[in-house]
């Protein structure tokens, strides 16, 4: 007999996560109930989830897990573990029931979108493509007073999980001295990935470019504040790809609009944001309505790891490709 698995991934489209082949995939090796891009009705959901054996969700909206006996394994489709408010994660370790995420999908897209981010902060493309448009451009040198190439920088990393190690490959062509600062990673991890362990505070105030790229804890809401955005060279960029929650938003947005550095910033604390928000009119930033990980068909990747998961699940066999809940990081999340 195949296993049950509920397929409710709205806000997410099916066509968005999954590829055709992926999907069939999934039909193959399951039972699948529902799969549509609407929110699960409440009275199938009651009828359906108690013989699940999977559930594949944005969110959790399934009731209490004890009342789901051959439940064996939650799969976030959202981009992060849900929180321990919605889930009891005791109960899962004790029963026997998986927690992943498929995180992992986005490293690739918000990776490549990071470099870029950077790259155009600090050559200060799109501030010369705006300057040419109003007929203020400067040419050659007079072109480039401010500008620098990543070539053999010192760059750093707040947070070195899956976000960082898709970028760290995509940084090394350029020769740069790798700076990391990750209370959940140990020195010696960071020193095999070929980083300097260092304080947030060494950080900041050493590294031309840095990356924020930690996810969001109890630990670290607003972590980079005032005092630390005061300790970052007039000279660097600061690029915000991770959640918001890391930084200071207001103490950000003072600091840019003084002109101390420069920014590129994908994440914001209110989205969309409003539009007369100061940030706007920040100075030399670069602003993206968190795009990075929004793809066409890269997007797909999220439903090829859920698939890869559930058919080796099917099997009796472990998942392997999307984020495990490990209970020391799930304890630290807000």
């Amino acid at each position: 007999m195949r296993h049950k698995v509920i397929l409710d991934p709205a806000f997410r489209r099916m066509d968005e996560i999954f590829h055709p082949d992926d999907l069939a995939r999934l039909h193959a090796a399951c039972e699948v109930v529902w799969g549509k891009d609407e929110l699960m009705p409440p009275e199938l959901i009651e009828r359906e989830c108690r013989d699940a054996f999977a559930i594949v969700t944005t969110r959790w909206r399934y009731g209490e897990l004890a009342d789901l006996p051959k439940l064996r394994a939650i799969l976030e489709v959202g981009g992060r573990h849900p929180s321990p408010a919605a889930i009891d994660y005791d109960y899962c370790r004790a029963n026997g029931i998986r927690v992943l995420s498929c995180a992992p999908a986005f490293g690739p897209m918000v990776a490549e979108m990071a470099l870029g981010m950077a790259i155009d902060t600090a050559r200060e493309i799109t501030a010369g493509h705006e300057a040419f448009r109003s007929g203020d451009e400067k040419y050659l040198w007079d072109g480039n007073v401010d500008t620098f190439t990543l070539y053999g920088e010192t760059v750093g990393f707040i947070g070195f999980g899956g976000l960082g190690q898709c970028l760290k490959p995509l940084i090394e062509p350029f020769g740069c001295h790798l700076l990391a600062y990750d209370p959940w990673r140990t020195e010696q991890f960071l020193e095999d990935h070929g980083a300097e362990p260092v304080s947030l505070d060494d950080l900041l105030s050493r590294a031309r470019v840095i990356f924020v790229l930690a996810i969001p804890s109890i630990e670290n809401r607003a972590q980079i504040g005032a005092r630390e955005l005061a300790l970052i060279r007039r000279d660097a960029v600061f690029v915000l790809m991770s959640r918001s929650h890391v930084v200071d938003f207001d103490a950000l947005t003072k600091a840019l609009l003084e002109g101390r550095f420069r920014a590129a910033i994908d994440v914001f604390p209110q989205e969309p944001m409003p539009t007369d928000h100061p940030i706007r009119q920040a100075p030399n930033v670069v602003l993206s309505a968190h795009r990075a990980g929004s793809i066409v068909g890269d997007s797909n990747l999220i439903g090829r790891l859920v698939v890869d998961d559930l058919e080796a699940m099917a099997k009796g066999l472990p998942p392997w490709h999307m984020q495990a809940a490990e209970p020391e990081i799930v304890a630290r999340l807000p």
